[in-house]
């Protein structure tokens, strides 16, 4: 005899970030950066963008201007993306919740609104973000050139309609 449990787990949703989301955006983007930035950026780095907070304004300045979506599984926000103009200003999943296509759901769903209004979309990302660059590569986004004047490095990419 077979028995199965029911997890409770309701599907990922995407929606529009409101004010009420905001704490828990702005926690979500300190927690992520403090676990994934420090092996590229190093601790001191980390900690004086997280403690200067900068993070914190960015978030808040885009949730006030309606460009944030939030990914919400089980009732709580596993990541966000942050959509202006034609590029991909910020996408974080919460570091608890990476490795389960979630990633993938949201760059997507970015992809599609932003393909809707532009031939040609783009996202920053650091050049020493190895996992992060490789996730774009593999999602079909153009590597382009890296950034002058950006410190820490960073590198473009682009995507099209017709990128796969």
């Amino acid at each position: 005899m077979e028995i199965t449990v029911s997890t409770g787990q309701r599907h990922p949703a995407i929606r529009r970030a409101t004010g009420e989301d905001l704490d828990e955006l702005q926690d979500l983007a300190r927690r992520t950066i403090d676990t994934c930035y420090r092996p590229f950026l190093g601790d001191e780095a980390v900690d004086w963008f997280i403690d200067s907070g900068a993070s914190d304004a960015h978030v808040k300045s885009h949730v006030e201007q309606g460009g944030v979506h939030c990914l919400s599984q089980d009732g709580s926000i596993a990541g966000f993306s942050i959509l202006d103009g034609p590029t991909i200003d910020l996408m974080m999943i919460d570091p608890h919740h990476h490795r389960r296509g979630l990633g993938r759901l949201l760059l997507r769903h970015a992809e599609e609104t932003l393909l809707a209004r532009y031939a040609t979309i783009r996202l920053e990302s650091f050049a020493d973000n190895a996992g992060a660059n490789s996730f774009y590569e593999a999602c079909g986004w153009v590597h382009g050139d890296r950034l002058e004047g950006e410190r820490p490095d960073k590198v473009e990419y682009t995507k099209n309609g017709t990128d796969g």
